[in-house]
């Protein structure tokens, strides 16, 4: 007896499936790879559950199989992690722009709605919005990355560097309690720091923000990218 029928590229993803596909978008972008474990941890499902996910969206074509050369998005799993990644980032920026919400709100909000927008309103929007290139955490749209290349990991800067904070990882948008830590302590994009010091043998690194001190860990400071205005030693 025959499988199922594989999905057709221009068929609709269902929600679950755009969930795992803008993630695994960001790994194969950043990481040139895709990881089950990290999937499990990103999407917060057990392993088991997105061993059962990947073998449907193998059997329907959004992604090959895991193979010698790993997990990676097919054309057609490219074109609807694209799609989806568009509509959450135009969402947030309608919630910016004409709710006024904070951005450590819009992640959350976006993710309830963004899978509800046609193609029609999305093109909307983003005449609207006049075609934004990142989102409001600094995020490249698809297509766009080229305009956050030039931006780097706090840390990788150094001690005495003054900055502007021009990015929030989506990985760090995914945790919804570090988004709130950013938020209270100024830690947004468009912001002005100083880097203060790094110390490898705590994994902190410390930020000043106007007269205020900031700690953060390593893990978080390699989701923080961010713009060098003034050389350490330069004033």
């Amino acid at each position: 007896m025959p499988h199922s029928i594989p999905t057709k590229p221009n068929d609709q993803p269902t929600p679950t499936v755009e969930d795992y596909l803008m993630t695994m978008h960001v790994m194969e972008r950043d990481f040139g790879e895709i990881i089950a474990a990290r999937l499990a941890e990103m999407l917060n499902v057990a392993p088991a559950t997105v061993a059962m996910t990947l073998k449907r969206m193998e059997r329907d074509q959004w992604i090959t199989g895991k193979g010698r050369k790993g997990v990676h998005l097919t054309e057609a799993g490219r074109t609807a992690a694209h799609s989806v990644i568009r509509r959450h980032m135009l969402t947030e920026w309608l919630l910016v722009k004409l709710l006024k919400l904070p951005i450590a709100q819009t992640h959350d909000e976006a993710h309830g709605i963004e899978h509800a927008i046609s193609p029609q309103l999305e093109e909307r929007l983003r005449e609207v919005l006049e075609d934004p290139q990142v989102c409001p955490h600094g995020n490249p749209f698809p297509g766009c990355e080229r305009y956050t290349s030039q931006w780097t990991p706090l840390i990788d800067l150094k001690a005495g560097e003054k900055v502007i904070i021009r990015r929030i990882h989506e990985f760090a948008e995914d945790n919804h309690d570090l988004l709130i830590f950013l938020a209270n302590n100024g830690i947004q994009p468009g912001v002005t720091a100083e880097i203060v010091e790094i110390l490898s043998f705590n994994q902190t690194l410390s930020l000043r923000i106007e007269d205020r001190a900031v700690i953060l860990g390593f893990h978080a400071a390699r989701l923080i990218f961010a713009e060098s205005v003034i050389p350490p030693g330069t004033k």
